[in-house]
Parts: C-alpha cells; sequence; structure tokens
C-alpha cells in the first residue's frame, strides 16, 4: 500500500503540508543513501521512520534541515522550494540529529540562550524564564546551571531536545531523541512529544530502534530499506494489520523488509 504523492510544483503547495519530498535522492561516492524518496508529512503528523542502521533516515532528515545536500529531487518546505526560501522556513523548524552539538564549557541555561539569540527568539518579556520552563519540561531544571561537560548521555539528549525547542518550532525533526535515556526518560519524552502535537499542533518527524515505544507515538509510518521508501502508511492501518495477522511492530517491519529483499514490493 504506497502512498501516491502529487507534484510538489502542483496542487500540494497546501499549507497542509509541512515536509514534501519528490524523488529526493542523495549519493555517495556511488552509494546511494537514499533513493528517489517521495513523501509527504501532513501537519499534526508524528511521522516515524521506520529502518535498519544504513536505511536513509538519518541522511534524509539531514537532507531536510538543509544539513546536506541532494543529489538529485526536489524539497519543500511549509509549501517553499527556492533554496532561499527553504533556510527561511528553516526558521521555522527545530531538530535534534544524531549526537546534540552544545557547548561543553557552557550550562544548560547558556546553551540555550545562545540558541535563542541565534533564532533571535524571544517570545516574550523575560526569555531567560521561558529558558527556563524549556529545561523544566525535558527534566533538566534542577541542573539548569551545571556545565554541558558534566552531564551524562541522557542528559545532553534531553538538553538537545530543549535547544531544539527554542523559538516554539512549528516543525520538528528527532533522530533516535532516546538514545541514552533511561525507561522514566523515554516514558518522559513520549508524554512530552504527545503533549506537544496535542496542545500547539507540533509536526513531529522522528526516527527510533525502539519500536514498541514508536508505536504508543506514531500516526504515520515511511518504512526505508537501503535508501529506498518501502511504504507510507497510517498508525491505524497498521495497527489493524498487526491485529489481523498476531504481529507487533517490529513483526511487521521485518515482514516488510522480507517482502522488499525477495522482490515484492
Amino acid at each position: 500500500m504506497k502512498m501516491k504523492e502529487k507534484s510538489i510544483t502542483g496542487e500540494m503547495q497546501s499549507t497542509d503540508i509541512i515536509l514534501k519530498a519528490e524523488n529526493l535522492t542523495k549519493q555517495y561516492r556511488g552509494v546511494c543513501a537514499v533513493n528517489r524518496v517521495s513523501l509527504s508529512i501532513r501537519r499534526g503528523d508524528i511521522f516515524g521512520f521506520v529502518g535498519a542502521n544504513g536505511a536513509g533516515k538519518t541522511t534524509f532528515m539531514r537532507m531536510a534541515c538543509g544539513l546536506i545536500r541532494p543529489t538529485e529531487g526536489h524539497l519543500a518546505l511549509f509549501g517553499a522550494t527556492s533554496e532561499t526560501e527553504l533556510q527561511q522556513m528553516r526558521r521555522k523548524m527545530g531538530a535534534l540529529i544524531e549526537h546534540p552539538a552544545v557547548y561543553t564549557n557552557m550550562t544548560a541555561l547558556q546553551n540555550l540562550d545562545v540558541q535563542r539569540r541565534y533564532l533571535e527568539a524571544d517570545s516574550g518579556a523575560d526569555p531567560m524564564k521561558d529558558l527556563e520552563e524549556l529545561l523544566r519540561r525535558v527534566g533538566l531544571a534542577d541542573v539548569k546551571n551545571r556545565k554541558a561537560s558534566k552531564f551524562s548521555l541522557g542528559m545532553r539528549q534531553r538538553l538537545g531536545l530543549a535547544m531544539a525547542l527554542v523559538g516554539n518550532p512549528e516543525f520538528l525533526i528527532l533522530d533516535e531523541p532516546t538514545i541514552g535515556l533511561d525507561p522514566i526518560g523515554v516514558m518522559e519524552l513520549r508524554e512530552l512529544i504527545l503533549k506537544l502535537n496535542r496542545e500547539r499542533n507540533l509536526t513531529i518527524l522522528f526516527s527510533s530502534h525502539n519500536l514498541a515505544e514508536m508505536s504508543h507515538i506514531a500516526t504515520r509510518y515511511g518504512f526505508l530499506d537501503r535508501g529506498r521508501l518501502l511504504r507510507v502508511v497510517t498508525a491505524a492501518e497498521v495497527r489493524q494489520d498487526c491485529a489481523d495477522k498476531g504481529m507487533d511492530l517490529e513483526d511487521y517491519f521485518v515482514r516488510l523488509l522480507l517482502q522488499a529483499r525477495e522482490g515484492h514490493l
């Protein structure tokens, strides 16, 4: 059940489409990391990328964030397609890609303030109070004045998430956000994502190897293998298919991979 996508230059200039990719491709020295991927992410989606290591998830996200350029294909963000417009639209995004880019010689609060100044994101009369609230949301309020060099991996992930939320983005990209988090931290992150989506209609693209956790969050899935998009499907459709066949999400993905590698997709 593949999703049919309309042309990026055609009818898909709707404000309901946050990200649209058409035949997006990235090659490294002849290796195709992302292979002609076409998909749309709609406003309010929690879109979960599912794929093994090397499937192309991070590469796709890096192209969406403007960190690398596609080899071929087209990308639209909030309806914008030109390079100048894309850069402007990326100011409406927040991202946590791979390891958080934090200044280890600065405190958690100072890191957020640097991000705020870079984005010119003054949300009110007391921006520092807003930053402290962000740290509270991600569970770092008690260590706001501790240098990031003293943080554990899980604490750095939380700080990276807080930095991604500076400026109240409309679109959030999270690449493996649960790395380094303990079970309570994973649960708290889930609740935060759902709360942001519910209260602010925040659109989220995320990847995770924790498929059980992903099944509690995602509204739609994109399944990737070796750079190729196998299927885009709603969470409701996956749940129904899993229930009918007595599978969980991991079983569903493995079955999909086998079908793809046997040439049935």
